[in-house]
């Protein structure tokens, strides 16, 4: 399958003559040397990375990683310095400004943590706005705004103004503006680090109920752990402006790739995140092949109570194969550590 976003050797710096650092020892200095030496900042330092159709795609790393510039270049709302960014096969610097806006509109849409909505105009015309850009008629892109709003719950809202609204359903307006033009990559800069704990779980789990029902793919920028593990198919880490892991919620909370990312998940319950594919053994011989049946790719908490007060462990499979078993023993260790799990696969 070709990849929906390709990004390929992806470089943003920041200061007079940027682009004659790639290609020298100069681009190998850590970022505070590298500053000191030439005045230079960088962003974003030789980034790749693919995003499959349909996928959710995390980009995560703490205040100044460079994931905000990074989301930015593959719109070219920032040049990048160097590198490519595929959208579909096709190359985004390449672009003219006409073809630039042809996608901006049509194929990308974008919610910033700020929600940007028109705070002279109704509900309804704000959502409606990218398709006014388009020229789409106002009894159509009005019909397509009601749908959209009541499939993000602000049905009954459309004649309201956003200051009459919650911060929470402000963002819902900003996500059904960009869901409103049909998009096929959405991209998410920190949508949600301004809103309350409870609104900000309600919003993660309406995007996650969005995300089943429409299979759109995305990027997705946060600094929280927790909101990247819920939500993401992959996960990316940022170090730096350089890109220092990226796998799977699975990938980064079993193996971590080095003590940055180490540090990140250590507070993780690793029984709610991992499966049990991370901990299956063969069977012992003699032991007895007479428990339950469980696909590998149930999260390891969901088994607690079924090996608990059982000796027998589970089988576990996948598309009807045996890949082996899971036991008391192996559960509770997971449930007991604080410590990366080494899969035995």
């Amino acid at each position: 399958m070709n990849p929906a976003i390709s990004v390929q050797n992806l470089w943003k710096i920041f200061g007079s003559r940027a682009d004659r650092i790639i290609g020298t020892p100069d681009a190998e200095l850590d970022r505070d040397e590298l500053r000191k030496r030439t005045g230079c900042t960088v962003a974003v330092k030789d980034i790749s990375f693919d995003v499959a159709p349909g996928e959710v795609f995390v980009v995560m790393g703490l205040s100044g990683s460079g994931k905000s510039t990074l989301v930015r270049c593959l719109t070219r709302l920032i040049e990048p310095t160097s590198g490519q960014v595929l959208l579909d096969g096709e190359d985004v610097g390449g672009c003219d400004d006409k073809r630039l806006r042809e996608l901006r509109r049509h194929k990308l849409a974008m919610v910033f943590q700020h929600f940007g909505l028109l705070a002279h105009r109704k509900v309804i015309d704000n959502v409606a706005y990218g398709l006014e850009i388009r020229g789409t008629g106002r009894d159509e892109r009005h019909a397509k705004s009601r749908e959209i709003l009541s499939m993000v719950g602000l049905e009954g809202y459309e004649d309201s103004y956003p200051d009459q609204l919650s911060g929470g359903m402000q963002q819902r307006v900003g996500l059904a503006r960009a869901l409103a033009v049909d998009p096929e990559v959405l991209l998410f800069d920190e949508p949600f680090s301004a809103l309350d704990p409870l609104i900000r779980r309600d919003m993660q789990a309406e995007v996650v109920r969005l995300q089943r029902e429409l299979r759109k793919t995305a990027v997705f920028i946060t600094h929280d752990l927790s909101e990247a593990l819920k939500l993401g198919d992959r996960i990316a880490i940022l170090r730096d402006g350089a890109l220092v892991q990226v796998g799977t919620p699975e990938d980064v909370v079993g193996a971590p790739a080095d003590d940055y990312v180490r540090d990140f998940v250590r507070e993780v319950p690793r029984a709610g995140v991992l499966t049990l594919r991370w901990v299956l053994r063969d069977a012992a011989d003699g032991e007895a092949l007479d428990g339950p049946e469980v696909p590998a790719g149930t999260v390891i908490q969901d088994v607690v109570p079924m090996v608990a007060g059982s000796d027998r462990p589970v089988r576990v499979v996948e598309d009807g194969r045996l890949l082996g078993v899971v036991g008391r023993r192996e559960v509770l260790d997971v449930v007991a550590s604080a410590e990366p799990v080494v899969s035995s696969r």
